[in-house]
């Protein structure tokens, strides 16, 4: 079995950190978690990788010189571990595959735990590697050679089929195949990024011949995003059985979409301009390894549909290839901005609801040989439930802005508008386990350039 899929020491719910911030209840990182980012300790610094914990980041450059790292065991090429520690970017870590993810984590897991790293001087020593989270500038975790987004949820499928195509919501390859499209992966910024509304060419139902103008119907869409680790070469398939060792780990993902854009370019070609203008992305990625105790079965699919096809199918898949993750969007629009208000929650799904697993999606992806590098970026598509209350963005929730959405403080929304925030949180919860959490994804609306 892949070391990321196996319970260990670091799971345990017993054990707390030394760091009083990564205990408490509501914490999204506790001993459990330590997810990994990339981030400046100030302005003009370099960047460096870190390890979050509590209200804290490990600076793992500072933890490797100060030979805090230098014993782990069980790494053969322990030289490369130290040296991708050291990287200002994650792909180095991403490349070496889970046995060293395994070996880096538990280490971590023992210089932060309180029952492992006692008050002394290693205690001191480790203390002094920590940056306060607050002072801190997060930055892309990797370099994102290539995103392909995905489109696995078929609640968010029917849905959306069900407005354009009312008697043939689903497309006749949906079940069979999981569908997806290559993104832009130089427009991919991270959490708390502006997002400036696009211009592009629509075409309302009722105008003659279509314009250039700022987009009227700009959407968000709550993804999940999943890094690759290792790879495959050109021309070598990842066998399903295989595919969860090639995903590093996991991050909220916002896909942008100009909605109106979208309905005029997209045939026959798929998704373009109204899609590659911005695609955000939460700065801390939630390994595997951490998310181990939150596998459950995949989706059950209904009676008459199709299994899938050999390729497809393992019974490991079958038996813990969904994620038991709630996810959430809120807004903050201006209005509520300037009055002090709290975000509103729009909706509240989970991953466990996806058609299609991750490591289905990888494995599809690869199955015609194409190759996948350390740090490229696979988005789940759209995560929507069975219920109104888990739809994943405003196209599902308003139903192409008919039916606006009515807000606390008396306003309205269809789609967004200038001056609203988008906010998007992750969490893994359930009896047994300690509960850890994604962080967040925010991104607010500024009016398109030049006015």
């Amino acid at each position: 079995m892949t070391p990321c899929m196996t319970l260990n020491q670091t799971h345990d719910t017993r054990r707390l950190s030394w760091l009083e911030s990564a205990n408490r209840p509501d914490c999204d990182f506790p001993l459990q978690n330590l997810p990994f980012g990339v981030f400046r300790p100030a302005p003009q610094s370099n960047p460096r990788a870190g390890v979050a914990i509590g209200s804290s980041i490990l600076d793992l450059s500072a933890t490797v010189r100060s030979g805090l790292l230098a014993d782990l065991e069980s790494v053969t090429e322990i030289s490369a571990l130290l040296a991708a520690c050291q990287q200002s970017s994650l792909n180095s870590l991403m490349a070496l595959g889970p046995s060293a993810w395994t070996a880096l984590r538990a280490c971590l897991s023992e210089l932060l735990g309180a029952d492992t790293c006692l008050a002394g001087t290693m205690r001191s020593t480790v203390e002094s590697c920590l940056v306060p989270m607050a002072e801190a500038e997060m930055l892309l975790p990797a370099r994102i050679g290539d995103y392909t987004d995905f489109y696995a949820s078929i609640f968010h499928a029917t849905n959306v089929g069900a407005m354009f195509r009312p008697n043939q919501p689903l497309l006749p390859n949906y079940k069979w195949v999981p569908i997806g499209y290559h993104g832009r992966s130089s427009s991919i910024v991270i959490s708390g990024t502006p997002v400036r509304r696009p211009r592009g060419q629509s075409k309302p139902a009722e105008a003659v011949a279509p314009d250039f103008s700022p987009c009227r119907q700009l959407d968000y869409e709550l993804e999940l995003g999943a890094f690759v680790g290792p790879g495959n070469p050109l021309g070598a398939p990842v066998p399903l059985a295989d595919a969860v060792g090639q995903i590093f780990g996991v991050v909220l993902l916002n896909d942008w979409s100009a909605r109106d854009i979208q309905s005029w370019e997209y045939q026959p070609l798929g998704p373009f301009l109204a899609k590659n203008f911005s695609t955000s992305i939460s700065p801390w990625v939630v390994t595997m390894e951490a998310l181990a105790p939150f596998r459950v079965p995949a989706f059950v699919r209904p009676a008459g549909d199709p299994a899938p096809l050999p390729y497809l199918a393992d019974p490991s898949d079958v038996a813990q290839g969904g994620l038991d993750l709630t996810l959430e969007v809120s807004l903050l629009t201006a209005r509520m901005r300037t009055a002090g208000d709290a975000p509103h929650r729009l909706s509240s799904g989970n991953f466990r609801q996806m058609y299609w697993t991750l490591a289905q999606l990888l494995t599809h992806h690869t199955s015609n040989g194409c190759n996948l590098s350390p740090g490229d970026l696979l988005g789940s598509g759209t995560v929507s439930g069975e219920t109104n209350d888990s739809r994943g963005c405003l196209l599902e929730l308003t139903q192409r802005g008919t039916e606006p959405l009515a807000l606390p403080n008396g306003e309205t929304r269809g789609f967004l508008a200038d001056g609203d925030e988008v906010i998007l949180r992750g969490y893994a919860a359930r009896p047994g386990a300690r509960r850890i959490g994604l962080g967040e994804c925010r991104g607010i609306i500024l009016p398109p350039a030049g006015g």
